[in-house]
């Protein structure tokens, strides 16, 4: 709703004040025009204050959403960068996918181990080992699928048994087979097989609901623990469990309309003529670890130097700990940072790229290839990702910083409008005063007009009195004539 109109009149001009801002509150209009002049200023007030709030607000964002890198910032940021690929090259080296499964195999192998020695083996050898855990924690599930002609075989099995799967679905399906006495499998054409448990697997189904719950998660957990290095027969080499990753492809492709395509046939060729197991997936995890260390060392010297320069110079300026503006040297949540990580991440890419190219065509002698192989063995992925999310993050904060400005520029512009509102309170604020003052003025010319007149009644009456005193002078005369001349000398001043 409009602001009411407001009129000041005067005997030349009438002054009209027609404001079309919409108002917090609507003024009543009973009250009179100078109430309303100062409760609609009031009002303005405090939508202007409220507005410089808001403008302060976007002020800091805007800012941490900009590059403040000076040259400094840049040129540590490149070498920072340039020390990490050379990191990355003469410690990293290529992707070795054996040296990293010779990693997960020990790494596996001696977990089983120490588990089963935890749960009272006394041996020393991962067959023995094997056995023991496999014996002490059986699942109702593990060999129902024999003499069935489902499509499973002994290789994949612990691939098409839901519940051999080391994730959050596989110990649904442990559980799920203690209360309906199935086991939950799908084959590598895609068919969803519950399998009624046999006899045998009968006698591992819990008696009640606490102990189908014990048998569902603490059995399920230490037999997967027994098929990781294989079976005991195939100790260490023979086909563990799957890993998450193959895990979780194959509890997808259950989902009606994934399950008729070929996915699942594809996950079985990966897991059984691959052997990607979890001892694979843990192979890999190795070399991309070690693919993160010179990309966490970039990142780590990049943040390390932008807080100990920003605290410096708050130390320098403040002169003490306790006026710091902590906020001001934390190395994140602000686009200068995040420029100096793209820079130094770019750098690193562009380095460790250069080197692939390089090393890749020296090794593939022309042939194409052998070279995109050889390229994709030394390039450093982990690093490559890092820059794709920080040119992201850059971009991100640019488009952002964009809408804020707009943001701000529309803002500023309806502050506009309100300090035009106010400026005409105002100017109607200054009719009212002028209209006012010159009432004020009118009265006291009045009164100062009648104070003349009572003051020239006076003299007239006071001068009618001295001449009748005069006409009695000759009386007075006679008895007393000093005071003939005292009278004589007021009439002349009169």
């Amino acid at each position: 709703m409009d602001l009411p109109e407001i009129k000041v009149f005067n005997d030349a001009i009438e002054v009209v004040y027609d404001f079309s801002i919409t108002p917090i509150e609507e003024v009543p209009s009973e009250i009179s025009t100078s109430e309303q002049i100062l409760t609609g200023l009031g009002r303005v007030e405090s939508v202007l204050q409220a507005q410089q709030e808001r403008i302060d607000v976007l002020d800091r964002n805007i800012d941490h959403l900009t590059n403040h890198a000076d040259r400094t910032d840049n040129l540590v940021a490149v070498g920072s960068g340039l020390l990490a690929s050379l990191i990355d090259l003469f410690w990293v080296g290529e992707f070795n996918f054996e040296r990293g499964k010779v990693w997960g195999n020990q790494t596996v192998n001696d977990f089983v181990m120490k588990t089963a020695k935890a749960q009272g083996y006394e041996g020393d050898r991962l067959p023995g080992a094997i056995k023991f855990l496999e014996d002490k924690f059986p699942v109702p599930s593990d060999n129902i699928w024999k003499g069935k002609d489902a499509g499973i075989s002994a290789k994949s099995h612990h691939l098409d048994d839901l519940a051999h799967h080391p994730t959050p679905v596989g110990l649904f399906f442990s559980i799920l087979t203690q209360f309906t006495k199935k086991g939950y499998f799908q084959n590598g054409e895609g068919n969803f097989l519950p399998i009624d448990v046999d006899e045998n697997g009968l006698e591992l189904i819990g008696a009640d609901i606490p102990s189908k719950i014990f048998c569902g998660t603490v059995n399920w957990f230490f037999h997967l623990v027994s098929d990781m290095s294989g079976s005991n027969k195939t100790a260490g080499v023979g086909m563990g469990i799957p890993g998450p990753v193959v895990s979780l492809l194959k509890e997808l492709s259950t989902i009606p309309s994934l399950d008729q395509t070929g996915l699942p046939k594809k996950i079985k060729e990966i897991f059984v003529k691959e052997r990607f197991d979890l001892r694979a997936e843990l192979a890999v995890l190795h070399e991309v670890g070690r693919q993160a260390v010179p990309v966490l060392i970039n990142e780590v010297l990049v943040r390390a130097f932008y807080f100990i320069r920003r605290l410096i110079a708050e130390v320098k300026e403040k002169r003490s700990f306790r006026a710091i503006e902590w906020e001001k040297t934390l190395p994140w949540k602000n686009r200068t940072i995040v420029r100096m990580l793209t820079i130094a991440t770019g750098t690193f890419t562009a380095v460790d790229l250069a080197d692939a190219a390089i090393r890749a065509g020296l090794k593939s002698g022309g042939n194409w290839a052998t070279f995109g192989a050889q390229l994709l063995l030394r390039v450093n992925f982990v690093g490559v990702g890092r820059f794709v999310v920080a040119v992201y993050v850059d971009a991100s904060m640019g488009m952002k910083r964009d809408r804020l400005r707009d943001e701000r520029i529309a803002v500023l512009s309806e502050q506009l409008h309100w300090i035009n509102a106010k400026v005409s309170y105002l100017q109607a604020d200054v009719w009212q005063t002028a209209d006012r003052t010159e009432t004020c003025l009118q009265e006291a010319e009045q009164m100062m007009q009648q104070s003349i007149d009572i003051f020239t009644r006076a003299w007239e009456e006071n001068r009618a009195s001295l001449r009748q005193i005069g006409q009695m002078r000759n009386g007075i005369q006679a008895n007393n004539p000093r005071l003939i001349d005292d009278i004589n000398d007021l009439l002349k001043w009169g």
